[in-house]
């Protein structure tokens, strides 16, 4: 119980240091996000946290369903430099482009814009003694990072992203 306590710590600790103490909105230029017309599919995407876990693998369940995160510095596409579209890892709505990634040497993708037309949703979320902007697929709510306003980008955003919570598809 300790080793666990332990490691909540050292997590909260973590991620205050990479997102600080949030309090503000995102300074998100929206004129620069951009839409893509190859995967515009609103449609609302509603199962069973059963059915989750059977298309999920564990890890997947525990960050996109559970509100987990991923230990930094281990996600597959923290340091991708591949060109294409992230999506969605449960239900394949595409979120970023490669163009929109940069590194932020925080520990998990970095994005400073999202593709255009609802494809994220944001909540305030005060867990872990923070004040945070949460971002979840807006198709099937599924959590995939935090976004903070400390971008070094002309946007000013951060997308702080888990890799489990996203997949890739390469140009």
């Amino acid at each position: 119980m300790k080793r666990i306590a332990l490691i909540i710590t050292g997590l909260s600790l973590l991620l205050a240091s990479c997102g600080g103490n949030n309090t503000g909105a995102p300074k998100t230029d929206t004129s620069k996000t951009i839409t893509m017309n190859q995967n515009n599919d609103t449609t609302k995407v509603v199962k069973t946290e059963d059915e989750w876990k059977k298309l999920l693998s564990p890890e997947q369940y525990a960050v996109l369903r559970e509100k987990g995160t991923e230990a930094p510095f281990t996600g597959k596409y923290y340091l991708n430099k591949d060109k294409g579209v992230y999506v969605c890892a449960a239900c394949g709505n595409e979120l970023f482009t490669s163009d929109m990634k940069f590194d932020s040497h925080c520990g998990w993708p970095s994005f400073d814009k999202e593709i255009a037309g609802g494809k994220i949703k944001t909540v305030v979320d005060s867990s872990h003694g923070m004040i945070r902007t949460e971002i979840l697929c807006g198709r099937c709510g599924s959590h995939l990072g935090h976004l903070f306003d400390d971008g070094p980008t002309a946007t000013g955003a951060r997308y702080c992203v888990n890799s489990v919570s996203l997949d890739f598809k390469k140009e």
